[in-house]
């Protein structure tokens, strides 16, 4: 049972009432419109990274720094528990994959809310400890810029009249005008634009409606400029919807590059694509769930342990794919010629060591300027993990023949 579904589910028991501002009660609240709206989010990535917000004032809700708070983030800074939810399902373009096109032949009812309906909704589900911050996003009429102002009336609501200081991360529309764009980043904490596909000519297979370097990389550029002069808390996101299309690892891999070059992303997020029965890509085979997975991954050695992009390169097969299987472990088996000894290795040479991260290379760095590594089991302490690591360590003199490498990796 998802969150949203638990939420429809206790709201069910308790006869639809849901507690609200000061102990009211805002009864007859349209639990199916809650259920779909959320529902619309399916390929929205809601997870969050590091922030530097800080609030100061005394009164007011959403403080993340304050003890007491129900709001929970994990060591990287990621934020759970997010209302997900879109502002209306209603939507003029046609992309082949989502339920919320034009496009799409089953049978759906259209829900908006009002701006007042919706922050009265996000506070109470706030105060009833269902959730730690708000993902707002929408379906998109033939007037973005309405829609959007709608959205940031929402969060003036929030902050204005329930004094809500809360994380925000609001989803800008395609198209929609640069001074709306920077009214949602005076008050969000994280503001991002779906891309969606690595290039425009893959864009057009999906939508004829939505323009991909207009529409969708000049807003981004759009966030860049403010962020830079404003240093939006959270800052800017972006997400790709993976296999959709037929693009390769390698394509979603070059534009990853570009977002985090050009556009100075925070993070890219990965949506493995799953057909949805009624739209046009209904007989499109789903993506492995692993696919996404591997990108991740992938991401993780660009962003967090600065591989280059020629050592990346390696982990994709002659078709632009990654296999299923730790893409680590395939470059270290192509670059690294000799074993490690702990004792010696820089840094970046442990990082390349598959089983050993940052944290652990620093504990591996720090622990070795007053004791010498001779043992297995030190490295286990440090938080190294030796099935993967020991084929390329040397440790106490003993290592792996090249062979035992590859055989113990692939087991």
């Amino acid at each position: 049972m998802t969150s949203l579904e638990k939420i429809v589910h206790l709201s069910t028991q308790s006869k639809y009432d849901v507690i609200g501002d000061e102990g009211t009660i805002f009864k007859d609240i349209d639990l199916s419109k809650v259920d779909t709206l959320g529902q619309g989010t399916k390929h929205d990535i809601c997870t969050s990274s590091s922030t530097k917000r800080e609030v100061y004032q005394d009164g007011i809700l959403g403080n993340v720094s304050r003890s007491g708070i129900c709001h929970s983030f994990t060591p990287n800074g990621r934020c759970v528990s997010m209302f997900k939810t879109l502002f209306t399902n209603y939507c003029t373009h046609d992309c082949k994959y989502c339920q919320n096109s034009k496009e799409y032949k089953g049978t759906k009812r259209i829900y908006s809310y009002t701006p007042e309906e919706l922050a009265r909704l996000t506070i109470s589900l706030y105060k009833g400890n269902y959730i730690e911050g708000l993902f707002l996003s929408s379906g998109i009429s033939s007037d973005e810029d309405l829609i959007t102002e709608k959205m940031i009336e929402t969060l003036m609501i929030l902050k204005n009249k329930y004094r809500y200081a809360g994380y925000i991360h609001f989803k800008i529309l395609p198209g929609v005008s640069y001074e709306h764009i920077k009214q949602a980043s005076e008050i969000a904490d994280r503001l991002s634009v779906n891309i969606e596909t690595p290039s425009d000519a893959y864009m057009s297979e999906l939508s004829s409606t939505k323009s991909y370097i207009n529409d969708i990389l000049k807003r981004q550029n759009f966030i860049k400029k403010l962020e830079l002069k404003k240093n939006l808390p959270a800052g800017q996101t972006t997400q790709i919807v993976v296999g959709a299309c037929g693009e390769s690892d390698l394509d979603i891999f070059k534009r990853m590059l570009k977002e985090y070059k050009e556009m100075i992303l925070k993070r890219v997020y990965y949506s493995v694509f799953s057909p949805v029965s009624g739209t046009p890509l209904e007989k499109i085979s789903a993506q492995p769930t692993w696919r996404e997975h591997r990108l991740y991954q992938m991401d993780w050695l660009y962003r967090v342990y600065n591989f280059s992009e020629k050592e990346i390169k390696i982990a994709f097969d002659d078709g632009g794919f990654l296999k299923n299987n730790d893409p680590k472990l395939k470059i270290a088996l192509n670059t690294l010629d000799s074993s490690f000894d702990p004792n010696e290795a820089s840094y970046d040479e442990l990082l390349r060591i598959p089983g050993i991260g940052p944290k652990s290379a620093y504990r591996i760095i720090n622990y070795r300027k007053n004791n010498k590594i001779y043992k297995k089991e030190q490295l286990l302490n440090l938080g190294v993990q030796l099935k993967k690591a020991l084929p390329f360590l040397k440790v106490n003199g003993w290592e792996y023949t090249r062979i035992d490498r590859w055989l113990e990796c692939n087991q």
